[in-house]
């Protein structure tokens, strides 16, 4: 019988909080192992586990939050996206309360403003942090435009 090689799949997750000020910002971690730098929280799905049942675990595993998913966001696989193997990543958005604590394969976690995101950050989550503010400043153009046009439904 024929061995297949297929990527892995993994999780990542954009996580809205407010830092110890009130501001808003994202989750980030400092990971712990290669490849080193700050990242976003996520890892590999479990055989036997849902898409959103990992990101809800790697959240809490590597944040400590429990966080509420608002959805998925998109799909990464690019095949040298993470240079130990080729992965496939579904990134969600989820949003929690509280402080991050580092667990895990995290060695640090923190909550960071757009204007201050730490660089470089590992794998590929510059590229899904500038799409994911582009699509955060698209959504907030589309309802500028629909409050303007006197209507709140799309």
């Amino acid at each position: 019988m024929p061995r297949y090689k297929n990527p892995a799949p993994t999780i990542d997750l954009i996580i809205e909080t407010e830092d110890d000020k009130g501001r808003p910002g994202i989750v980030l971690i400092k990971r712990g192992h290669y490849p080193p730098g700050w990242a976003l929280p996520g890892g590999f799905v479990e055989y036997g586990e849902t898409l959103e049942q990992a990101a809800v675990r790697e959240g809490f595993e590597e944040t400590g939050l429990r966080i509420k998913l608002l959805g998925q966001f998109h799909t990464y696989s690019d095949p040298a996206r993470d240079p130990r193997k080729h992965t496939i990543s579904t990134v969600f958005l989820a949003r929690a309360k509280g402080s991050p604590q580092a667990g895990d394969d995290a060695r640090s976690a923190a909550v960071f403003a757009r204007r201050a995101l730490p660089s470089p950050l590992a794998f590929d989550h510059a590229r899904i942090l500038a799409d994911y503010y582009r699509f955060k400043a698209r959504c907030a153009r589309e309802a500028a435009a629909r409050t303007a046009q006197g209507g709140t439904h799309g």
